[in-house]
C-alpha cells in the first residue's frame, strides 16, 4: 500500500516539469543555439514557451548554474558560461568530496542523469533488473526504522538502474556520488523519513514490470524533484 503522506507530498511538484526544462536547455546548448557569454531566455519566457511553472524553470536553471554551465547576473539575466556539457556525463577529473558536500547540488546533479538512465534501463526490457529492483524495495521496506540499512538499499535500488541503463559513464558518475554522500543521505532520511522513497520506488518498479520506459523516466524525475523541493522548503 502506498503511504498517504507520500502520495500527498508528490503533488507538490508537477511530475517531470523541471526535467522537461533541463532537457530543453541541454538540447539547445549542445545544438549551438546559444554561445558562451550569450544570454539565455528569461524564466518568464521559458515558462510561456514550455508551458510549465516558473518554479520548475527556476529549479532546472539552478541545476545548470550549480554545475557551472550557466551563470546568473543580478539585474541582467542568465548567461551561458560553457557550451561543453561533459560535466553531465562524468567527464573531466571526476567528482570530489568538496563538490558532494552540498546535498542540494547532489540532488540537482542526479536529476540531470537518473531520469534518462531510468528510461534507458526500462527500455532494455531486462527481466532480471526488475527482479533486482523488487528485491531492493522489499529490503528497504523491511529496514524501515534502521536508517543505515534503509539508505543502503535505497542507494542499491538507484545503482541497479544506472548499471542497467547500459551507459558506464552514467553508472560510474552516480556510483561516485553515492559513495561520497552516504552519510548525507542518511541525514536526509532522518529528517524526512521513509515514505517518499518507498512510494516512488514502488511506482518505478511497476513501470519496469509494465515495460513502460517513459513512465519510469517521468517517475524518477518527479522522485528527485520532490526530494529537492522538500530539501529547499524544509517541508
Amino acid at each position: 500500500m502506498i503511504p498517504v503522506g507520500a502520495r500527498n507530498a508528490a503533488k507538490t511538484v508537477k511530475p517531470g516539469a523541471s526535467q522537461q526544462v533541463a532537457e530543453y536547455l541541454r538540447r539547445n546548448i549542445l545544438g549551438g543555439k546559444w554561445l558562451a557569454g550569450e544570454k539565455v531566455p528569461s524564466e518568464n519566457a521559458l515558462t510561456r514557451e514550455l508551458g510549465v511553472s516558473r518554479v520548475s524553470v527556476r529549479l532546472a536553471i539552478q541545476q545548470f548554474i550549480t554545475l557551472g554551465v550557466l551563470e546568473s547576473v543580478k539585474g541582467k539575466g542568465t548567461f551561458l558560461r560553457i557550451g561543453n556539457l561533459d560535466v553531465l556525463s562524468g567527464g573531466g577529473n571526476g567528482i570530489g568530496e568538496e563538490e558532494c558536500r552540498d546535498v542540494a547540488k547532489v540532488l540537482q546533479f542526479r536529476s540531470l542523469l537518473e531520469p534518462e538512465a531510468c528510461f534507458l534501463a526500462a527500455r532494455r526490457d531486462d527481466a532480471g533488473l526488475a527482479e533486482r529492483l523488487g528485491r531492493q524495495l522489499h529490503l528497504q521496506v523491511s529496514s524501515i526504522g534502521d536508517t543505515e540499512k534503509f539508505v543502503s538499499h535505497d542507494i542499491l535500488f538507484h545503482l541497479a538502474i544506472s548499471e542497467g541503463c547500459g551507459n558506464p559513464l552514467i553508472h560510474a558518475a552516480l556510483r561516485d556520488v553515492f559513495r561520497q554522500t552516504r552519510l548525507d543521505h542518511q541525514r536526509i532520511n532522518a529528517i524526512f523519513g521513509y515514505k517518499d522513497g518507498v512510494y516512488y520506488h514502488t511506482l518505478i518498479l511497476k513501470a519496469f514490470e509494465n515495460r513502460d520506459p517513459r513512465l519510469a523516466r517521468k517517475l524518477m524525475a518527479e522522485h528527485l524533484e520532490q526530494a529537492l523541493a522538500r530539501l529547499v522548503t524544509g517541508e
